[in-house]
């Protein structure tokens, strides 16, 4: 069962107990919360990878249940999880594949990573400071972005009742709230984009888009080595040669997180999935289009001590770039178009309870 039918199905609930058939049952003791004393019983949610992808560890202490997939999607677009009007959706917009323009003044000039696939990560944020698993990122978020007040969140009795009832606790904290959001965030996946469909031999590519795969594909343009098949991203980090100089501390990546010298200008790898949504692109969004980043690595990549040796040509160390002709950028554009999912974006699933 996919996310989209379920959550159509749980959006219907009005009440916070949610009585559905599953295997398993969980004691809701609601005596301090209005509830009663029945038992809740949850509906197991079935994660089932996109064709093609690897499995997922899930973890022990919070497996999948429709309910609380629900749960961590309130959350996410609830305003009471900061004190300043923010909540997650702010910067992580649908329409935008779960990212915004622009960049962000909390993140010190940084455009905003897409919430696309996280469930595959182990590294995440742009300098890979956090490391480890969603519930874990969601931890900092909570605790540093958003500086969420958990009194103010226990005051709410809808909560209350659905943290008690899903998670069978009777004082919310943080990392209640982590592992909710967590639960939301690993089922944000992307599984349905044109390349997706032509994989699966459903469509076929236009000659356009077929030069830009084999380009993609090839050490013609050395996009495959980072930005893995059918993944998008390798999710490790690696200096580009986006800057000969580090001008701004944001610059440094990688280097802020372990100060060794030879992780100056080292970055995640960015999912490519969506990527045509995006209005701004690198950690601080210093291209605005597609055109923009193809002729960076065309052209513009600097030879720096700590460059990955992936951004150089196969056997010829001094060669830096791709040495593509107008028409052949096109055609990669043209591809990196079909990792567009139109239905991640227009899913009614994922918008606003």
């Amino acid at each position: 069962m996919n996310l989209a039918k379920i959550i159509k199905t749980t959006l219907a609930v009005t009440t916070v107990i949610v009585v559905a058939a599953s295997c398993r049952k969980e004691p809701a003791n609601n005596n301090n919360n209005g509830g009663n004393n029945d038992t809740v019983v949850m509906t197991p949610y079935e994660f089932v990878p996109p064709t093609h992808f690897p499995e997922i560890t899930i973890p022990e202490d919070n497996k999948l249940y429709v309910e609380r997939i629900e749960l961590g999607k309130r959350l996410f677009f609830d305003t009471r999880l900061s004190n300043d009007g923010q909540n997650c959706e702010s910067c992580h917009k649908q329409e935008y594949g779960f990212s915004v323009p622009g960049v962000s003044t909390f993140d010190k000039g940084q455009t905003s990573l897409p919430l696309i696939n996280l469930a595959w990560n182990k590294n995440y944020m742009w300098n890979g400071r956090i490391t480890g698993t969603l519930e874990d990122v969601m931890m900092m978020e909570l605790t540093v972005r958003f500086n969420t007040d958990v009194a103010k969140i226990n005051d709410i009795s809808e909560y209350r009742i659905m943290f008690k009832n899903f998670y069978g606790v009777d004082e919310i904290t943080h990392k209640d709230m982590a592992k909710a959001l967590a639960q939301y965030m690993r089922v944000l996946v992307s599984r349905d984009t044109k390349y997706d469909r032509y994989v699966k031999g459903q469509v076929m590519l236009t000659p356009m888009e077929e030069e830009g795969r084999r380009i993609f594909f090839t050490e013609k343009g050395d996009c495959f080595h980072c930005h893995t098949n059918l993944l998008a991203t390798d999710n490790l980090m690696h200096n580009n040669g986006l800057d000969s100089v580090y001008a701004k501390e944001i610059d440094l990546g990688y280097y802020n997180v372990t100060k060794d010298a030879n992780d100056k200008g080292k970055f995640r790898t960015p999912n490519l999935r969506n990527v045509a949504l995006r209005t701004h692109y690198m950690h601080d969004g210093r291209f605005t289009s597609l055109e923009d980043v193809v002729e960076f690595y065309n052209t513009g990549v600097n030879k720096v001590p700590t460059v990955d040796p992936l951004m150089t040509k196969a056997n010829r160390d001094d060669v830096f770039g791709l040495g593509l002709n107008e028409v052949e950028k096109k055609q990669l554009v043209a591809f990196l178009k079909t990792f567009t999912d139109s239905t991640m974006i227009t899913d009614k699933a994922f918008a606003a309870p």
